[in-house]
């Protein structure tokens, strides 16, 4: 019988490598609007890295604030593309990941890391492309005592990961995709994409219509005395 606390389990179902290359190319703000804009940890969660997108599968972490052990299992586990999601309460005290975790994680090939909590040795990551978003940064260490859980579902600002779910980020954040719901969203993704690529070339040429503001005042009985 396997210890609550102590447990690490497999990804029993990832996505195929086609589907995640398909979401290398979109943005985050599409994402969420076709999931109902209730996906996102929010602004909590920001980029400390140079530059570069973000897109792999969900390898999850809980642990308790300011411990690391089962972070550096996670990492010695994880297969090529994984990104390591860790709930660490969103406590700042003591930084969860620093730059040796970078450089193991980098030789491993995995995809990056979205942490509930702390990192430090920053200017590491502001130099490097390898994508890690963060709650914030400290130059206090971990402890690697435990507890912790590899690949259990986690939340993180309201948003729920399953292990093996699609995670996303850009220089807007972070959101993550269920991979039952994948195929769906990135449909809907696509058919967005392309209507506001329209939308952005009539404003270029000069045919955009903004009459659906007004429009959408009067149905809300807005008195309007512009006289432009």
């Amino acid at each position: 019988m396997s210890q609550l606390g102590f447990r690490v389990l497999p990804i029993n179902k990832r996505p195929s490598q086609q589907i995640i290359e398909a979401f290398s190319d979109v943005v985050t703000p599409h994402i969420s609007d076709n999931m109902s804009r209730m996906s996102a940890v929010g602004t909590k969660l920001r980029p400390y890295h140079k530059s570069g997108r973000l897109v792999g599968t969900a390898l999850t972490v809980k642990t308790r604030p300011g411990d690391n052990l089962m972070v550096h299992k996670a990492i010695d586990m994880a297969k090529p593309g994984d990104v390591i999601v860790v709930d660490a309460g969103g406590d700042q005290t003591n930084a969860i990941v620093g730059e040796i975790m970078l450089r193991i994680a980098q030789k491993n090939e995995i995809a990056g890391f979205v942490i509930n909590g702390a990192i430090r040795d920053i200017a590491a990551f502001q130099e490097d492309t390898f994508p890690v978003y963060a709650c914030g940064v400290t130059h206090r260490g971990p402890y690697k005592d435990g507890p912790g859980e590899i690949n259990v579902s986690i939340s993180i600002g309201g948003m729920i990961v399953k292990p093996g779910d699609i995670v996303v980020g850009d220089e807007d954040g972070v959101v993550v995709v269920p991979l039952e719901d994948a195929e769906n969203v990135l449909a809907k993704v696509k058919k967005q994409q392309k209507v506001e690529e329209e939308i952005l070339a009539s404003i270029a040429n000069g045919t955009v219509d903004r009459s659906w503001v007004n429009k959408l005042l009067a149905d809300k009985g807005c008195d309007d005395y512009d006289t432009n």
